[in-house]
């Protein structure tokens, strides 16, 4: 098992990429917490992993919620013993309006997208410098590489904020051996908060842009974070990983 005795923490680990990068885990043997505000939708992930023969559990949290954070790292520490892996996957559409100069929007983007990785980072490394090292995954996007007609500029500079805040990371923490890596998704199946890339007209045209011809799989997604969140990936650190059929090579 690639992640034997790990302990993890998933963000957004209720539904999409993060179910199925938590599903993984717990496949590949790491105690997996299961973070997110959908109680209901988060408890039956836990229960899918636990009944596979894994362990899990369902914690609540709103990444922006500095307190919340600190008590889930806690909580997670007194059940499991450490943390040894963080991925960063929770995070909101900004395809879902009609107005790109909504400042509302781009504040809740920022808020929910950079800011909640960044107080989940300052936790985890908080506690990782106990275990000697860690590895922190987090989900960007090719939104956060270029820049798109239809999708509100808080999302593309969110998701930007994220990539660069990963190699701050990893040059910072390095010397306490915590490794940090982005995950760059391209077309997925929609988010529960997408609105124009659920649009099969919008997508059919994204498509034309992606050389494999195809939309990708959250597995897919979640394989990629599985690799760099394992010791697999040990020499590896303030890297982008693509998994968008080839969309960033065109």
């Amino acid at each position: 098992m690639r992640l034997k005795d790990k302990v993890a923490i998933v963000t957004g680990a209720a539904s999409g990429m993060g179910a199925a990068t938590a599903r993984r885990f717990g496949k590949e043997g790491a105690k997996v917490v299961i973070a997110d505000m959908l109680e209901a939708d988060g408890q039956a992930v836990a229960l899918s992993i636990n009944s596979a023969g894994g362990k899990a559990v369902f914690m609540h949290l709103d990444v922006t919620d500095e307190a919340n954070w600190a008590k889930v790292v806690d909580e997670t520490v007194k059940q499991f013993g450490r943390l040894d892996i963080l991925v960063n996957n929770a995070g909101i559409s900004g395809s879902a309006t009609n107005d790109m100069l909504d400042s509302g929007l781009w504040k809740r983007l920022m808020e929910v997208n950079s800011t909640g990785v960044f107080l989940g980072t300052a936790a985890a490394v908080r506690q990782m410098r106990h275990n000697g090292g860690g590895s922190i995954v987090n989900l960007s996007s090719i939104s956060g590489v270029v820049g798109q007609a239809f999708v509100h500029m808080g999302y593309n500079a969110s998701k930007g904020a994220v990539r660069t805040m990963t190699k701050s990371t990893a040059v910072q923490f390095g010397a306490d051996k915590i490794r940090c890596n982005t995950v760059h998704p391209g077309l997925m199946p929609p988010m529960r908060t997408s609105g124009a890339t659920a649009d099969p007209a919008v997508r059919a045209k994204m498509l034309k842009a992606v050389p494999l011809g195809r939309a990708g799989e959250v597995d897919e997604v979640a394989n990629a974070v599985l690799f760099l969140a394992s010791d697999e990936a040990s020499y590896i650190t303030g890297a982008e990983l693509y998994v968008d059929g080839g969309y960033l090579a065109m």
